[in-house]
């Protein structure tokens, strides 16, 4: 007994499709990238296309460039910031303690009515 379906285990586009269907494909050209590691990636693009000056490594994913001898130098990371850390390259401790003594002062008139 079937489901009913005809057409079940296929989906749209499957079956031989060679060239003469797609159509032919672009002249393609290979082009080597060295990242700092020393990892070769030769990626391919068409002829007409402009090639990149960095890649990104598959394997390590550094920036890669096509000079072999001078790769890109790596990203420099920077470590994780917590908020507080922005609030002290903005604020001095002068003003942290003045607009501390605001809002306690805030609060405690708060406090005082009734």
């Amino acid at each position: 007994m079937s489901g009913g379906n005809a057409i079940r285990g296929t989906r749209v586009g499957a079956g031989p499709m060679g060239e003469s269907e797609r159509g032919e494909s672009a002249p393609r050209r290979r082009v080597s990238y060295w990242c700092a590691n020393g990892h070769e990636s030769r990626p391919s693009f068409a002829v007409e296309a402009d090639v990149p000056e960095n890649w990104d490594c598959p394997r390590c994913g550094l920036p890669a460039g096509r000079d072999e001898q001078t790769p890109p130098a790596p990203p420099r990371n920077e470590p994780y910031k917590t908020h507080l850390a922005y609030v002290k390259e903005r604020r001095s401790d002068a003003d942290g303690e003045a607009i501390l003594e605001e809002a306690l002062a805030k609060l405690r008139r708060q406090r005082e009515v009734p």
